[in-house]
């Protein structure tokens, strides 16, 4: 079972969201699973999701939903009178939209010295970007995350998750309200904390950064896209479609893990083709074994191969749908 978030640790904390759609919302959502009152300012229209009614439930339904109009001086004073006594306050506007309002942070602060202010924008609040609009797609792009995901082919999907938004915008933005209000605890002030989409994205490129280094030092030439050891060039680490047309996740990184699966599949001879003992990527016994892995698993169903590694700690795991991640009751989604 899934570990469930502490409904408890930020009871009597209150969440003043004025954010919409996605990673905005989905912040507060999880502010309000670990215990925080939830208020949601919304304008006349609604948010934007509710054109998209599931996701709206998922992450609206439990919250305390107010209309205010900000385009009025009576929306204006809801939100500043909400923000009085508010411990956080979460906003998706543009740069600069809330100053314009007469709610800029310096201005709420002086009413309410411990508001923790987070802004969530897809280039931050300032810089040649920070002025344009985008979505999930657009982040991904300007952060070189999406590049890194492209096809042997040279092809780059459209992801489904959302990882600029969820990622770069939600996860950080909750990193850093949690931060704040400790910092709001123990000095009795508050906070503006800066989250740009883009900028937080382009921090996970730790790990491509990394290999494309070590692929150069190694063999004195930048490195392709599906040649190093993270992003395909090994038979150890990679994805292989199987014979019913569906996928299997092989994680085999360190040897000890390799030596398991061959010994599984009946290949002992290919124990130590792996790079820990200089089969490296690109090299003729690592481009050998990659084709070999291949055609062994596009000769089984997925059940087939799920039966193989089902019992042994190889770091082997079949691509589930969502369904099947459901039916199979892999995780237990949190309590609200």
């Amino acid at each position: 079972m899934a570990p469930i978030q502490d409904p408890t640790l930020l009871q009597g904390i209150t969440v003043l969201d004025l954010s919409r759609n996605l990673p905005g919302p989905a912040t507060s959502l999880a502010l309000q699973q670990m215990g925080a009152t939830v208020i949601k300012l919304e304008p006349p229209h609604g948010d934007d999701a509710k054109s998209m009614p599931m996701l709206y439930a998922a992450l609206n339904s439990k919250k305390q939903i107010v209309t205010a109009d900000f385009r009025t001086a009576e929306g204006i004073q809801v939100l500043k009178d909400y923000a009085a006594k508010a411990d956080v306050l979460i906003d998706g506007f543009r740069p600069g939209v809330m100053a314009e309002m007469g709610c800029g942070y310096d201005t709420l602060k002086a009413a309410n010295p411990k508001l923790v202010m987070c802004c969530i924008t897809g280039y931050g609040q300032a810089g040649a970007m920070a002025e344009k609009a985008g979505h999930d797609i657009n982040y991904m792009a300007m952060s070189g995350v999406l590049a890194g995901l492209q096809t042997a082919e040279g092809d780059i999907p459209v992801p489904a998750v959302q990882f600029g938004d969820l990622l770069g915008g939600t996860s950080y933005a909750v990193q850093g309200i949690l931060a704040a209000l400790l910092k709001a605890q123990r000095t009795g002030q508050g906070t503006f904390v800066d989250v740009s989409m883009t900028h937080n994205l382009w921090k996970q490129n730790i790990m491509p950064e990394s290999m494309e280094q070590m692929w150069v030092m190694l063999s004195g030439k930048p490195a392709r896209h599906q040649d190093d050891l993270l992003s395909g060039g090994l038979a150890c680490y990679n994805v292989y479609r199987t014979a019913d047309g569906r996928h299997l996740a092989v994680g085999s990184l360190e040897h000890k893990f390799w030596k398991v699966a061959c010994e599984a599949i009946g290949k002992p001879d290919w124990v130590n083709v792996h790079w820990s003992r200089g089969a490296m990527p690109g090299t003729p016994p690592a481009v050998d074994m990659l084709a070999k892995m291949r055609d062994l698993i596009a000769s089984q169903p997925l059940a087939h191969w799920e039966q193989v590694f089902g019992a042994v700690d190889a770091c082997i795991t079949p691509v589930l749908t969502r369904a099947e991640v459901k039916a199979r009751g892999v995780f237990t989604p949190p309590r609200v």
